[in-house]
């Protein structure tokens, strides 16, 4: 049943995470790990096809394996989400104030990318 629960949880959080792609300031790799880490606690087989995944894998395994993002990781996370900051706030948003929470929670999560997030210099 535990085991059960915690699929459960791991595919909200995948789907979470898929949104956060195409929704500005929803994070996608926090997420991401969130999954692979229910998912090896639950089910060795979503879990490998999680890290194998050739769009959402790699971003798994090296946050795992070196404990932080490539400066071109962060950057190409950082543009998508201003992309889609404004593609939101200037086509699809009517309202200011919906607008500045947006805008705000862009800041923040461009705060945690760039300063909080570890930055890999190297990868084997």
């Amino acid at each position: 049943m535990v085991k059960l629960i915690l699929i459960i949880f791991g595919t909200l959080s995948l789907i979470l995470g898929i949104t956060g792609i195409f929704i500005p300031g929803l994070p996608t790799t926090p997420f991401l790990l969130i999954t692979a880490g229910l998912y090896v606690r639950s089910s060795e087989k979503l879990y490998r096809k999680l890290i194998s995944n050739k769009f959402l894998g790699s971003y798994i395994v090296n946050f795992q394996r070196y404990k932080g993002l490539t400066l071109v990781s962060k950057l190409y996370a950082i543009s998508t989400m201003w992309a889609m900051i404004f593609i939101s706030t200037c086509f699809f948003i009517p309202s200011v104030h919906t607008k500045l929470i947006i805008i705000g929670t862009g800041i923040v999560g461009t705060i945690v990318m760039g300063f909080i997030v570890p930055t890999i210099h190297h990868q084997e």
